[in-house]
């Protein structure tokens, strides 16, 4: 089984729960971290436990957009945390994310492109008359030119994003089955590997129910 690298959505407000996440995950068999959302890092006690942790691989889920300045600066504001991860929008443009990476660290940064949550008919509601593919490729050049470390994308985008971006892709929307909840461009583990994937974010599939009987069962799927 090859060991990709697999991220834990923690996507609640619930102290208690993310230690049980944490302590059900942790396994030789997989090389395990765990993403913090928006959600937990602006609730009242989640900053003050991501700074606490130790010895786990942090991926701040932030998804930074916003002027130049002001994205440089939100990174600079969470350098207290040692994340190894940190997301902003690659939409912010290519001048943001130059200001960003160039005060990012060794923290790795993370360009997001078209959110797994949206397909082609909420892209012409915001406006765009692109195909998806045609977007994300764009959005992959502005990655590279930026120096990102990596890139969250849809399994549906990973063959277009490697023509141009060789660093790590990253997959969300991964699901076993066919139950997509709020997610529009979803993938089976397997599916999202074999594409190219590097790693994904994994988190309602493995934090609801039986948390250890899910881990077993994404085991199983990345054999």
């Amino acid at each position: 089984m090859k060991k990709i690298k697999i991220f834990i959505a923690c996507d609640t407000t619930n102290i208690s729960k993310v230690k049980k996440i944490i302590s059900q995950t942790e396994n030789n068999k997989l090389k395990i971290g765990y993403k913090f959302g928006i959600e937990f890092l602006n609730s009242k006690n989640g900053r003050k436990f991501v700074s606490r942790l130790k010895n786990k691989i942090i991926f701040g889920d932030y998804k930074i957009a916003d002027i130049p300045n002001t994205c440089s600066s939100a990174i600079k504001a969470v350098k207290d945390l040692n994340l190894n991860y940190i997301t902003i929008h690659i939409s912010s443009g290519l001048q943001a994310l130059k200001a960003a990476k160039k005060v990012a660290g060794k923290t790795k940064l993370i360009g997001v492109s078209i959110m797994t949550s949206l397909d082609k008919k909420s892209l012409k509601e915001i406006g765009y008359n692109s195909d998806i593919k045609k977007i994300v490729y764009k959005q992959a050049v502005l990655a590279k030119k930026a120096n990102l470390d990596a890139i969250v994308c849809s399994a549906h985008e990973i063959q277009i994003i490697r023509k141009i971006f060789k660093k790590e892709i990253i997959v969300p929307g991964v699901r076993f089955n066919s139950d997509k909840n709020d997610q529009k461009r979803v993938a089976t583990p397997s599916v999202a590997i074999k594409a190219g994937a590097n790693s994904l974010v994994i988190g309602r599939p493995i934090t609801k129910g039986n948390i250890k009987e899910n881990i077993l069962k994404l085991i199983k799927h990345l054999k």
